[in-house]
């Protein structure tokens, strides 16, 4: 997978922006809601974006690496390993600010992160929690955590997600390709439009014509169901995606990132 630097770069600030005005005109009360990340409450899930943000800024400040060791598909399968710490942290967080903390640091971890990013170097080796890595791809899996977490908080208030397209489209692309790459052959395309299309599954190989597996989906139901905020039995019973073939069910390959 190659991502735009620039394209990217603008995407990460721009859906920082979008999830950072969803958060600060939020009553007390909100960051009392359930939301759908297990025992999280909207403070939990505010206080790990922001986490996410600071270290966005902090890693972008520090010494770069010489080279990476991993890419976006090592960062995927990292992780649920790092879930437990995850949690942990975003609790901690959670338990110390009250709702006026966690708006201001959510404001000022954005910032900072705008800050740094504005002025990093392409070709920056990122030095972060989990590896070495690009800067662009980097800035993808920034990306998929924004995006996704906006959904998230969108579900626990009930309002429409705020999502730019440049970041939707990275998201999707990093999770069908994700995808691919786990399950590698070209018996089943699965298709995201406007923004992806990769054949995955191994089996007879499609060359011509309309492929005789297909999975289609819109971005959100792709994202929720690639980061198991949905259930592919339940995606399919409400027509949010559209599979057809005999092998078009990828359930067994689903979610690619939890």
């Amino acid at each position: 997978m190659r991502f735009d630097f620039g394209a990217t770069r603008d995407a990460v600030v721009a859906q920082h922006r979008l999830v950072d005005e969803m958060v600060d005109p939020l009553d007390p009360a909100a960051f009392a809601l359930p939301t759908r990340l297990g025992a999280w409450t909207v403070a939990q899930l505010v206080a790990h974006l922001t986490l996410s943000m600071s270290g966005m800024a902090r890693y972008l400040t520090a010494e770069p690496a010489s080279a990476p060791t991993m890419d976006v598909h090592s960062w995927a399968d990292g992780c649920v390993p790092a879930a437990a710490a995850v949690d942990e942290r975003a609790t901690a967080m959670a338990d110390d600010a009250g709702p006026a903390e966690l708006r201001g640091g959510m404001r000022t971890a954005r910032l900072d992160a705008e800050t740094a990013l504005a002025d990093v170097p392409p070709e920056f080796i990122v030095e972060a929690r989990f590896g070495a890595m690009r800067l662009t791809d980097y800035l993808a899996t920034r990306c998929v955590e924004a995006t996704v977490h906006t959904l998230d908080l969108a579900a626990a208030l009930g309002v429409e997600p705020a999502l730019d397209r440049q970041a939707a489209g990275t998201c999707v692309r990093l999770l069908t390709g994700v995808l691919a790459g786990r399950a590698p052959g070209r018996s089943v395309e699965v298709r995201v439009p406007p923004y992806a299309a990769v054949q995955c599954v191994e089996g007879p190989r499609h060359t011509r014509g309309t492929p005789p597996n297909v999975v289609e989906a819109d971005p959100v139901a792709w994202m929720e169901l690639a980061t198991g905020r949905l259930a592919w039995t339940e995606a399919v019973r409400t027509g949010r995606i559209r599979p057809s073939g005999e092998r078009a069910d990828l359930s067994s390959l689903l979610p690619v990132l939890a």
